[in-house]
């Protein structure tokens, strides 16, 4: 018995031995672990969809509210009503711009967003439930366009395209403000850092947050 098991501990010892010194040269590493493919750059593109403040990202195309209203209607209407007022748990795209003063903010695109573009980014990433990215670029623009002109911020014949929407100042732009702070601006400690922990700013102060109790 003892043999045997040492004539098996002795062939898995030269397997190992074999397996540790074939090294793979840098034109195989790719078939060496036996799983991944290489990327292409319609792989990339695929992903590289991200829409900047700034318009940077944005693709070739166009719409109008005109052109939108028909395309809302028939793949976000479902959720977001006919008029942006939101159905059962989803959220509302339009108006209540007095409510962010209050205790209870309704923070739709009309009254809290501060960028057009970032509108445009999340329709074209995420939109329409169930079935994102399904939209063309047009269709994007239009839809873009519908709901701003529902919350009266452009005119239904305005035409947005990757030149016009960045320029397209929304109602709550100066709303936001830069965070403040040391603790915001401090350089992140990587080794040797300080045990003691000192709060030297809160929220509250920076009017981030509400300092009313319920």
């Amino acid at each position: 018995m003892f043999s045997s098991v040492k004539v098996v501990l002795l062939l898995m010892s030269g397997l190992l031995i074999a397996c540790c010194s074939k090294t793979p040269s840098s034109s195989s590493s790719s078939q060496w672990y036996g799983f991944g493919t290489p990327l292409t750059e319609k792989n990339i593109a695929a992903w590289d969809i991200d829409v900047g403040p700034d318009g940077v990202g944005l693709p070739v195309g166009s719409g109008t509210a005109k052109r939108g209203e028909p395309v809302y209607l028939a793949k976000c209407a479902a959720c977001h009503g006919d008029f942006g007022e939101g159905m059962g748990r989803f959220p509302a795209l339009v108006g209540d711009h007095a409510s962010l003063t209050s205790d209870r903010p309704n923070k739709t695109v009309g009254s809290y967003w501060p960028y057009a573009t970032t509108l445009f980014d999340y329709i074209n990433r995420a939109m329409p439930f169930g079935n994102a990215q399904s939209l063309t670029p047009d269709e994007v623009y239009g839809v873009t366009a519908y709901i701003l002109a529902m919350n009266d911020i452009i005119k239904e014949d305005t035409v947005l395209n990757a030149e016009t929407l960045p320029k397209v100042k929304m109602p709550n732009r100066d709303g936001f403000v830069m965070a403040q702070g040391t603790d915001i601006k401090a350089d992140a400690c990587m080794h040797d850092c300080e045990v003691k922990v000192k709060v030297v700013s809160r929220a509250s102060k920076n009017r981030v947050t509400s300092t009313t109790k319920e």
